[in-house]
Order: C-alpha cells, then sequence, then structure tokens
C-alpha cells in the first residue's frame, strides 16, 4: 500500500533476481479499512516510493486510482471463508474481503508468474495462497521473511505514528515471540501456558490493549491447544500502543 520501506523493498529485490521483470503494485486499498479505521492518514508518498522502488529494482510501477479499481456500481468480491473470520478477522471483520478481492483484482490485471508477500502479514499470505489455489489462479505465492529494526520491531508503515516512549515499548512483540519460541524449543507444549507467558511479557509493557494472541496452524490458521512434534505453527499478535495497531508473528517448527 505504499509508503515502502526496507520490508517491502526486499520483496522487490527477491523479486529481481529471481523474475526477468519485476512490477510493483502501488494501491491504498479502501475495501480493506471499515469506517473507522485510518484510510485518510494512512501515509503516502508516491514520488519518494516510485524512486525506492525503482532502485530496488523495479521495472514496472502500476499505481491505480480508486476509481479505476472500483468504479461507479462495483459490487463484486472476492470471500476466503472461515480463515477470514479469525485473528485479524475476528477484530476486523471486512478486512479480507477487501484484501482478496483487490488482490484478485491486481492478479487479473498484472497477471504476474510469481508474487511476493512478507510473512509480518502472516494471515493475510495464507489467505491469498488458498485463493490462488481454490480459483486455479496460474501464480506462484512466495513469502519473504520480516524485515525487522535492529531493536526486533517489525517494519511498518504505521510506525510513524508511535511516540518515542511507545516506540521503545513496542519492542516488546518481539521479545514475546522469541519466547515463545524459547519454550516451545525447549520442549513446552501447552498453548495456554505460552500464551499467558507472552501476554504477562507485553502487559509490563503498558500497551493500550491487546487485541489477540495465539498460537495456530500454519496452513490453516486453526488454534492449537497442545503442540505436536514436526508441526509447524504460527504465532501471531496483535497489540495497541496508543492509537497505533502493531501485528507480528514468527513461525516456529514444533
Amino acid at each position: 500500500m505504499g509508503f515502502l520501506h526496507e520490508g517491502h523493498l526486499s520483496l522487490i529485490r527477491k523479486a529481481k533476481i529471481e523474475c526477468d521483470i519485476v512490477v510493483v503494485s502501488i494501491f491504498v486499498n479502501p475495501t480493506q479499512f471499515a469506517p473507522h479505521e485510518d484510510y485518510s492518514r494512512y501515509p503516502r508518498d508516491i514520488e519518494r516510493d516510485a524512486t525506492l522502488a525503482a532502485d530496488a529494482g523495479c521495472e514496472v510501477l502500476f499505481v491505480p486510482t480508486a476509481e479505476e479499481m472500483y468504479p461507479n456500481g462495483f459490487s463484486s468480491y472476492v470471500t476466503i471463508e472461515q480463515m477470514s473470520s479469525v485473528l485479524e478477522g475476528k477484530f476486523r471483520p471486512t478486512h479480507f474481503k477487501g484484501v482478496t478481492t483487490v488482490v484478485a483484482k491486481l492478479f487479473n490485471i498484472v497477471q504476474p508468474h510469481t508474487a511476493y508477500f512478507g510473512q509480518k502479514d502472516a494471515q493475510q499470505f495464507v489467505i491469498i495462497k488458498k485463493m490462488v489455489s481454490d480459483l486455479n489462479l496460474p501464480i506462484h505465492i512466495e513469502i519473504v521473511p520480516t524485515m525487522r529494526e535492529v531493536d526486533g520491531l517489525a517494519m511498518s508503515s504505521r510506525n510513524v505514528y508511535l511516540n518515542p516512549d511507545e516506540r521503545k515499548n513496542a519492542t516488546v512483540l518481539y521479545q514475546s515471540l522469541k519466547l515463545a519460541e524459547t519454550k516451545i524449543k525447549s520442549g513446552e507444549r501447552n498453548v495456554s501456558t505460552i500464551v499467558s507467558e507472552m501476554r504477562e511479557l507485553i502487559q509490563a509493557k503498558n500497551p493500550t490493549e491487546i487485541d489477540y494472541i495465539d498460537i495456530v496452524d500454519a496452513t490453516d490458521l486453526t488454534s492449537k491447544k497442545i503442540l505436536e512434534k514436526n508441526q509447524t505453527v504460527l504465532i501471531p499478535l496483535a497489540v495497541r500502543f496508543g492509537s497505533t495497531r502493531l501485528i507480528d508473528n514468527i513461525i516456529v517448527t514444533v
């Protein structure tokens, strides 16, 4: 959605290595924002983005308008059942309907052979991969690891909203994820125990609210209660510091 940072640029660089032509779509998609969310204030700087994208290897920059993507009378949407109603979907019930619809449209317009997505939006990646499979779209979906600041905070366009204290406290999110990974690698299999310790660590940094912390199957997003050997799980969370809502996750093989 633009306001590019190193996380976005890592996708472009990987695509440049693996593909003949790199196309970058930038579109702040109104249909994935609820009325009370930050669509109008979402950071935008297309001239800066164009320079950064070109320097990273982008050869075609596609920047449609909302009027082009959603002309008057638009009424067709793509929805992925079940997986769109958990985690982010529970707190943002219309979000993934907007995401899958706009990604399907972008896929149809650009017709890529491979599409690159960041792990920070892991639920989005799982849902888009499911959409591509279910709709027989001839596209390979590639996930690229989350890029982080030196102190571990996941890079995000929304980080600019954080004041200095919130920015400092937000580093606890990655710390809590690494705590979970350590507990799992040490043999802990009870999800409630792991989540409770994560929650306690985060609460010590005075978040405004913890929307969710969970441990789910990495392929279908079903919640786990007891972890099983050789299972790959996704540990996602969403936490608010001040008015800024941050998401993060890690993927762990038990």
